[in-house]
């Protein structure tokens, strides 16, 4: 629970109890502060010990009552000690037992694995595949059989394993672990480069998107070096994560494919200016372009003695300088103030066609400010707003 919570029921506690002692007890505020902040300190490094270690920490929400806190405690703890018992019942039987929430550390862990190391058995008996149980540390899915641990990939695996262990851990199991040089190995963009001049196979192409798409020409994809794995010396590169795991599982399927002779065009870098106008214009100005193409659309400026579209024109070029992320802020900032002035010039026609209707007034009955924007209105006859 938060501090405040934390002081408001010790304050309660306080005022609702009759009988307390006369010695002083260690429910005054300042002794509270001190273990509140103690246990802000330390509370990260325990959280972290128990759940990289132990894998026994538990979160129970304290904002209830205590004796609802208490019930809760009492039911984890139960559930914890049933679990020990039908491990210690099943392991005097012989029998496979699941490890769940014993507390096991990863350095035990390690120590006592099978035959089959961090890999499920019966993934790899039933299907052939090579599941790495090591990417999570949970134990939800670990057995003991026999002294040593297993790993499985899902309950599923796991209640296989349960009833018939020795189907998948002995000389019964129909494929065994293969040996350690013979497992696919995860590598990162950094451990690909250091291999250099080794190059990946079938020319950076992903095996699995190839095989799976049944070696036609349009599933000749490139792989993305951010997913690459080794396998019996040889770097294979992939399309994403997906097909990685899937080769990960099953190497054997997707290692020795042989590409067509006739592959795609590679994709050389070509430079924006080489393209040609509407090429260039896409790639290069299309982003900037609708945007001042829609703020024209939606003010439809109108200059004094210019027409809708030379106005239009102008205003675009204005919009364009004025958010070119490719100058600097002093030039954005002089093109963004022209563009404010060639919109107020635009917005003296309704202005004065406003303003204007009905009968001659004399001066001093016209609105203020209004022979100012007249004479800029008649100012601008002849003249073009200055672009450059």
């Amino acid at each position: 629970m938060d501090t405040k919570e934390v002081f408001r029921r010790a304050l309660l506690d306080k005022e609702t109890t009759t009988n307390r002692p006369s010695y002083p007890e260690h429910d005054s505020p300042q002794i509270l502060a001190i273990k509140n902040s103690c246990y802000k300190k330390h509370i990260d490094d325990i959280r972290t010990y128990y759940m990289k270690e132990r894998q026994n920490w538990c979160v129970i929400d304290a904002n209830h009552s205590k004796w609802k806190v208490w019930n809760t405690i009492l039911q984890e703890v139960q559930a914890v000690v049933k679990k020990v018992q039908i491990y210690l019942e099943r392991r005097n039987e012989g029998k496979a037992a699941g490890i769940a929430d014993l507390c096991i550390t990863p350095k035990e862990l390690q120590n006592r694995l099978g035959e089959c190391g961090q890999y499920c058995p019966v993934s790899l008996a039933e299907k052939g595949e090579l599941i790495d149980c090591s990417v999570t540390p949970s134990l939800a899915f670990a057995a003991e059989f026999q002294g040593c641990y297993y790993r499985m990939a899902s309950q599923e695996e796991l209640e296989k394993f349960l009833s018939r262990p020795e189907v998948y851990v002995s000389s019964l199991a129909s494929h065994p672990l293969p040996p350690p040089h013979m497992l696919p190995k995860k590598l990162t963009a950094t451990e690909v480069k250091a291999l250099f001049p080794v190059k990946a196979e079938m020319q950076g192409y992903c095996p699995v998107t190839y095989l799976d798409g049944k070696q036609r020409y349009e599933a000749l994809v490139p792989g993305n070096i951010e997913y690459a794995a080794k396998y019996q010396e040889k770097v294979y590169i992939f399309e994403s994560e997906e097909k990685l795991q899937k080769f990960m599982r099953l190497p054997e399927k997707y290692w020795n494919l042989k590409l067509p002779h006739k592959l795609p065009p590679k994709k050389e870098p070509m430079l924006l200016t080489t393209l040609p106008l509407p090429g260039y214009l896409e790639q290069g100005v299309a982003t900037s372009l609708i945007k001042a193409l829609h703020e024209v659309g939606s003010l439809k400026p109108k200059f004094p003695f210019l027409s809708v579209k030379e106005t239009a024109l102008l205003f675009v070029s204005f919009h364009l300088k004025a958010h070119n992320p490719r100058s600097s802020e002093p030039m954005r900032q002089m093109y963004r103030k022209k563009l404010l002035q060639f919109m107020e010039h635009c917005q003296l026609i309704p202005y004065l066609g406003t303003v204007m209707k009905g009968p001659y007034k004399e001066p001093r009955d016209r609105p203020l400010g209004f022979d100012d924007k007249l004479q800029t209105f008649l100012s601008l006859k002849g003249t073009r707003p200055t672009f450059v």
